[in-house]
């Protein structure tokens, strides 16, 4: 039996277009607004931290093992990368470039021992 071929993910730039296009198909962008992106981010990031809100830190480790749990976990992730990534789109924000010069500066503030 052989395992089943998996695709190499695609990159934000391809996962920005994706999202602009489904906005543009559905006429959404005058909804998406700096303002409302931020505040839709804000709506599913704590859909995310719902599900974790009342486990312990045990639990919390074992999320994934459950497949119902597992999959609320994993769209609400989609979730806050899809709205931070249109927001990023919107603001001309280079989400891996921010996120290297973030860790360059933490590096520098807080040195290894």
């Amino acid at each position: 039996m052989t395992e089943p071929q998996h695709e190499p993910p695609p990159d934000l730039a391809t996962l920005q277009r994706r999202l602009a296009e489904f906005a543009a198909a559905r006429n959404w962008q005058p909804y998406h607004t700096p303002k409302n992106l931020v505040a839709a981010l804000s709506v599913e990031a704590s859909e995310l931290v719902e599900i974790f809100q009342w486990l312990t830190p045990e639990e919390s480790a074992r999320v994934m093992d459950d497949p119902g749990t597992a999959h609320r976990v994993t769209d609400e992730v989609a979730d806050v990368l899809a709205y931070l990534l249109q927001l990023c789109e919107v603001l001309g924000v280079d989400p891996l470039r921010a996120l290297a010069a973030k860790i360059d500066r933490n590096e520098h503030r807080f040195p290894a021992p």
